[in-house]
């Protein structure tokens, strides 16, 4: 396996900028001189637009850039990803930053693309859901797999990110990510994810469209994927360098990350509206990589249509992103946030009132 000394940086098509890796393994990330002359930030906070070298933190990215760890797999793809080294006969775990860059090549979530890349660019192998439903429960349960079967399933799933079994499915009308049920999670979890995203549409929540594939498969399109081209995403742990496997972030933050990037109250109001219907139908797991912001080829950030709504546990019971410093928030905190953040008292509290109603009303 060939180990890149640099890994060329592209975003639609344009050379962006260079990674290398310091002797400790950190990245130290250039931009091109042409791209400073015209481009704009794909990180704003971490990577302003300059001719610096900018060397990455230690943590908490094991020495990446938050805006380059989005995408890596995580989780399910991950796990797909090192089974499928280990059977090359490659250790994982002795893999640089620059070899995972490489490896996601062009096929990684958004639109940044890596080079000299070692993705394998095969046709994706055909499968169905249910089939390839039946191969990740194998996975996870260290069933027996065939090679064809898991060969479609790593390849549709192998850079997804996430801990449930996922993968990118394509067909006549476009393409999707869909879910299937890990372990833990009851028989109809798809069904579940379904209702409440359809619920967070009539609670003013931008949403991507979603259906319920073989009626219990949760899919949603791919909002990182548009006609002619791909989408420059970033997730909010990426952008502030929060750590999304353990609480690292209050609501406050990301409605002040949303008014820093946008510049736009409608965001904002956005971003108040997720933080309300998370906590209205206790959806916990409302890590840092669980919102993110999208850039288009003006420079303009927005958030991207909201994702990941569905009642879960959290870390210990309490919302992994705090609600005014509290992992278990009541109105009051929810309206002095909104306040902060800029909308009156009086709008805040009525947008708390609209989503508390629609949520009771839909039990």
């Amino acid at each position: 396996m060939i180990e890149p000394q640099r890994v060329t940086v592209l975003l639609h098509g344009r050379v962006v900028g260079r990674i290398a890796q310091t002797a400790d393994g950190r990245c130290a990330f250039q931009y091109e001189p042409e791209y400073v002359a015209d481009g704009h930030s794909i990180s704003p906070l971490a990577l302003p637009l300059n001719n610096a070298v900018t060397v990455a933190k230690p943590t908490p990215f094991r020495g990446n850039f938050g805006v380059f760890d989005d995408s890596l797999p995580d989780g399910w793809g991950r796990l797909l990803q090192d089974r499928v080294l280990r059977e090359q006969h490659i250790d994982p775990s002795r893999l640089t930053t620059l070899q995972r860059l490489a490896l996601a090549g062009h096929d990684g979530r958004g639109a940044l693309e890596y080079e000299p890349t070692m993705a394998t660019g095969d046709s994706v192998p055909p499968a169905d859901l249910p089939t390839l439903a039946a191969a990740a429960r194998n996975v996870m349960g260290a069933g027996e797999v065939s090679p064809a079967d898991f060969a479609a399933l790593a390849r549709r799933g192998g850079s997804s990110g996430g801990a449930r079994p996922k993968v990118f499915f394509s067909d006549a009308t476009g393409e999707w990510l869909v879910k299937f049920a890990a372990a833990v999670d009851p028989p109809d979890v798809g069904r579940i994810e379904y209702d409440s995203a359809l619920l967070a549409g009539r609670c003013g929540i931008d949403m991507p469209e979603t259906r319920l594939f073989e009626g219990r498969y949760f899919g949603v399109r791919r909002f990182d994927r548009i006609a002619g081209g791909k989408v420059h995403v970033v997730s909010a742990g990426g952008l502030v360098d929060a750590d999304y496997r353990v609480p690292s972030l209050d609501y406050s933050s990301l409605l002040a990350l949303t008014r820093q990037l946008t510049r736009d109250m409608t965001q904002i109001e956005q971003m108040y509206r997720r933080m309300v219907f998370n906590v209205m139908i206790g959806n916990r797991d409302d890590h840092a990589k669980n919102f993110s912001f999208q850039m288009d080829e003006t420079g303009r950030w927005t958030l991207t249509p909201a994702y990941d709504l569905l009642p879960s546990p959290g870390f210990n019971g309490f919302h992994t992103t705090t609600v005014n410093g509290s992992g278990d928030p009541g109105d009051n905190d929810l309206i002095d946030v909104g306040a902060r953040a800029g909308l009156s008292r009086r709008a805040a509290t009525a947008i708390l009132g609209d989503i508390k109603a629609a949520t009771r009303a839909s039990r």
